[in-house]
């Protein structure tokens, strides 16, 4: 029996039955800070309200609104930019351009350092990874929305979604370095990130710098459980320093298997398929197409 998927819904334990966790599910409700009070991940008018999932045991922050409570990461953030005694504050989704004068995407949080005259006078850029998933997490969300009383007193089955972290980073963080990162190191810019423990320990190990010598700051986060609240709390597990490019080259860097293990399984495939001479890939529809050779 695999353990339950869902870890927070609208911000709060999913077998959280008091008054305001109640009121959050009926109304939709986002306490993370999101553009509007409602949540908005997925779907507008019906939302998909699960903040986390249970992997073995573990919340895993799947939206990255999550990452949001009580303003820590930007606090975190603007020790890596500025001075202690800057005057900064933040702006939430700023497009950046290239060269071209077309979009690279939206930048998630800006923090802007300013002077007495309100005169930009620095910045950095703050970029929020949260976690793809593999399965149907919104059947599940809708069953325990429809009744979650009953939801609770079933013993859940079934196959549970799971964090992808290969697509996490080669789809969003890859991306998001090198396209908007390189950007703003093209401007002598700096960056942080900020991605649950979990995912951080997916990516291959990055060659250290100190703070001083950093173009990306990595805000390491985990949920811990509040036993007072009953409410997991964001908690900043440790903060790393990277430059850009030696940063960028490992989580890019394919690190190439034996090409004899690639070519062994070609033979494998060649010799189960069978496939006629001059026959190409686009023609082979699948394995079930073509005419198996039995002798």
């Amino acid at each position: 029996m695999a353990l339950n998927p869902l870890a927070e819904v609208f911000g709060f334990r999913y077998d959280d039955m008091s008054e305001e966790a109640i009121r959050y599910r009926k109304h939709r409700l986002c306490p993370f800070h999101n553009k509007v009070p409602n949540c908005t991940k997925d779907k507008v008018r019906n939302p998909l309200g699960v903040c986390s999932i249970n992997n073995n045991g573990f919340p895993v922050i799947i939206c990255p609104i999550r990452f949001r409570e009580n303003w820590t990461i930007i606090n975190d953030a603007a020790e890596f930019f500025f001075p202690e005694d800057t005057t900064w504050t933040s702006l939430v989704e700023v497009r950046i351009n290239d060269r071209h004068g077309k979009s690279a995407g939206n930048i998630d949080i800006v923090l802007v350092a300013y002077d007495k005259s309100r005169t930009v006078i620095d910045y950095g850029a703050l970029e929020i990874q949260a976690v793809y998933i593999s399965g149907n997490l919104r059947d599940i969300y809708e069953t325990y929305i429809e009744d979650v009383e009953n939801y609770l007193s079933t013993l859940w089955e079934g196959k549970a979604p799971r964090p992808d972290y290969l697509s996490s980073s080669r789809k969003r963080l890859a991306p998001q370095l090198i396209f908007k990162g390189g950007i703003l190191k093209s401007w002598g810019r700096k960056t942080a990130v900020a991605l649950n423990s979990g995912f951080y320990k997916t990516l291959p190990e990055l060659p250290q710098v100190s703070k001083e010598k950093a173009d990306i700051a990595w805000l390491i986060y985990d949920l811990v459980f509040d036993e007072t609240t009953n409410r997991y709390k964001l908690k900043l597990e440790k903060k790393l320093y990277t430059e850009f490019k030696s940063a960028l080259s490992e989580i890019t860097d394919p690190k190439a298997g034996s090409e004899s293990d690639f070519i062994k399984t070609l033979q494998d495939k060649l010799k189960r398929i069978g496939a006629p001479e001059n026959t190409t890939i686009n023609e082979i529809q699948s394995v079930e197409d073509v005419v198996v050779d039995e002798d």
